[in-house]
């Protein structure tokens, strides 16, 4: 049968573990009726909600069994299409007799999760070494792969304080790299269900992949979240002397707007810092200040540098000439395509296909 895990915000401010298992036990007394299987839950205190994993025919079986239990229905209710799928986020793990999911240290599992997202560009063809170390390194920290398609790396961390340590190190490793070597790295904390949405983690993985897309290339991008997460564990790293930029609440809402109106407009060969403007609704010095405090760059420098990272995945494919990509990505001439292409990576595009295709 489908797995599906939803979410639940406990309303009651003195819930406990004890009252988590009742519900758990009600659930369980119904759920042959309507041909549900519960296997597993989690409970966070701290943000008080509570997640539960289960066997189930569809989606309205998850919801009707909840009714029938206790009246608690869930929040949102999501589809996991395997273990394959489930596991490399939240772990095998352990659960106890009352089937509350453990750590492998016997904690209490949160289900909240630190993940963690790399893009990685090698335009020398030179580097990949570096991918089977940051597996290593991962593996290290005690940290998960998630498969992902292209060049980007995603990893799952229980603790905060694990994936911090990691990205450091990653960091380190990829500074030591002297040449035509291009990544972006990001932690972010979520939850495995969101109020809204239909696959894992789908709050987290949408801000890692805008903090990869449009931060700042060779930067370690961290949320508040997971700071504050990693300052109450011990062992947390250090980041006075790492080259770090951490992303509060009001940046994420600017990263969107940006992520939003960057995927809309940045093909038209006309769109230029006074549009940019325009669509968010602020003065030219305004857009200026907002997204240089943001990104580390200029609007124009942001839209051109936008251009030339989605340039890198189609000449990939190799499906088009350079001609035709530069023209499809809104640079008005191929010759100064390859232009700012060749001063932004070191490379003409024509060997970057040449690099990136070969065998």
């Amino acid at each position: 049968m489908p797995l599906y895990i939803d979410l639940h915000i406990i309303d009651a401010v003195d819930f406990s573990e004890e009252d988590a298992y009742k519900a758990h036990l009600r659930d369980i007394a119904v759920q042959e009726q309507y041909g549900v299987k519960y296997v597993k839950y989690w409970i966070n205190f701290t943000h008080n909600t509570l997640f539960c994993l289960m066997e189930s025919p569809d989606k309205e079986s998850c919801i009707e069994t909840h009714k029938e239990a206790h009246g608690l229905t869930a929040c949102n209710v999501i589809e996991v299409s395997s273990e394959d799928e489930f596991n490399p986020f939240l772990g095998v793990g352990a659960k106890n007799d009352r089937d509350l999911a453990l750590t492998l240290s016997g904690a209490i599992d949160t289900g909240y999760r630190t993940l963690m997202m790399i893009r990685l560009e090698d335009l020398s063809g030179k580097h990949e070494w570096s991918i089977e170390e940051i597996y290593r390194l991962i593996e290290q920290h005690n940290g998960g792969v998630v498969m992902q398609p292209g060049d980007r790396i995603m990893a799952s961390f229980i603790y905060a304080s694990d994936a911090i340590s990691c990205i450091v190190e990653v960091s380190d490793l990829l500074k030591k790299i002297p040449d035509a070597f291009d990544y972006n790295l990001a932690l972010v904390t979520g939850k495995p269900v969101d109020e809204k949405g239909s696959e894992l983690f789908e709050e987290a993985k949408k801000r890692l992949i805008m903090l990869c897309t449009i931060g700042l290339s060779n930067l370690v991008h961290i949320d508040m979240a997971t700071r504050n997460l990693a300052q109450k564990e011990s062992n947390s790293q250090d980041l006075n002397k790492t080259d770090v930029k951490f992303i509060s609440t009001y940046d994420f809402s600017l990263y969107g707007t940006l992520w939003e109106i960057l995927e809309d407009k940045i093909t038209h060969p006309d769109f230029r810092r006074d549009h940019l403007a325009k669509e968010l609704g602020l003065s030219k010095a305004q857009t200026y200040r907002n997204i240089k405090a943001l990104t580390g760059m200029s609007p124009s420098t942001l839209i051109r540098e936008m251009r030339l990272r989605r340039s890198l995945g189609a000449l990939k494919k190799n499906s088009k000439t350079v001609a035709e990509i530069a023209y499809e990505l809104g640079f008005n001439s191929p010759t100064y395509f390859t232009r700012v292409f060749r001063n932004r990576f070191g490379i003409l595009p024509t060997s970057y296909v040449k690099i990136s295709t070969r065998e």
